[in-house]
């Protein structure tokens, strides 16, 4: 972007043009972050502001991006929607992605992690001069893809209940005698090689993908974790569901997962 001497206003590059796609639920949960992240925005570069409804429209707004960077106000849900459009038309090599976080804080867990601030202003400011950065990526035989962690099976999260005198017996109850540990029967493969069978339950495996390879941590019971890294990470059994970046999948009996090195890119603070 540079000054233009003559007629005294600012003239915009390709570069700078953006396509700024605001998340229906970021629009919902947080008004005023979305005020603030488009001001920020606007007032840095030339922006097309899109307002989807839906993920029909999300898709179609980034499909037709032509030269225009995208930026995501949203959540972990937005970042994954749009990683997993880009891969499945094979388009994550060009370019790069920029997200402001907005929503609550546990729907933006994957987004911190990967480095993108957490204020509003400073990821806008992100998005507009930070430096790429290519990441990994976890594809699996299905064409999903994980961006964070790995979890297998899926742990039950709990639905919050209103806090009762049955709920505090309840607590005292499980404080008093532990749960009894569930294991479940799989087989794990890391690259060919067996870190698990269905024969010796296992408790579950995790697994990100870090400087190219997965990192795999199975837990089996009453035992020390098992770690490995890998390119490929098959896992098979009777139906069982997973986690991917906070999202459950399944039921399936089996699935593999491939390890894409610097697979995509995403804007974030220069170091």
């Amino acid at each position: 972007m540079h000054k233009d001497a003559t007629r005294g206003r600012t003239e915009v590059s390709d570069h700078d043009q953006l396509l700024v796609i605001v998340d229906p639920v970021a629009r919902r949960s947080d008004g005023e972050s979305v005020r603030i992240a488009k001001d920020v925005l606007s007032a840095g570069a030339e922006a097309k502001i899109c307002l989807p409804e839906g993920p029909e429209e999300f898709s179609r707004a980034l499909a037709r991006r032509g030269s225009r960077r995208p930026v995501l106000l949203g959540d972990d849900h937005a970042l994954l929607r749009a990683v997993t459009l880009l891969h499945r038309e094979r388009d994550l090599a060009e370019g790069a992605l920029s997200l402001v976080p907005i929503g609550a804080p546990e729907a933006l867990e994957v987004a911190h992690a990967l480095g993108v601030p957490s204020s509003t202003p400073a990821a806008a400011r992100a998005a507009l001069e930070g430096a790429v950065r290519r990441l990994d990526l976890l594809v699996d035989d299905s064409d999903g893809v994980v961006l964070g962690d790995l979890l297998v099976p899926a742990v039950p999260v709990p639905a919050p209940t209103a806090p009762s005198v049955w709920g505090t017996c309840r607590s005292l109850v499980r404080t008093l005698v532990p749960p009894a540990v569930r294991t479940h029967p799989l087989r794990v493969e890391a690259d060919g090689v067996l870190l698990a069978d269905v024969d010796a339950p296992l408790e579950a495996l995790t697994a990100r993908s870090v400087a190219g390879t997965a990192e795999v941590t199975v837990r089996p019971p009453a035992a020390p974790p098992r770690r490995a890294t890998a390119h490929t990470l098959t896992v098979s059994g009777p139906d069982f569901r997973y986690r991917a970046d906070g999202r459950l999948t399944g039921p399936v009996r089996r699935r593999t997962w491939t390890v894409r090195a610097g697979a995509w890119g995403l804007r974030l603070p220069e170091v």
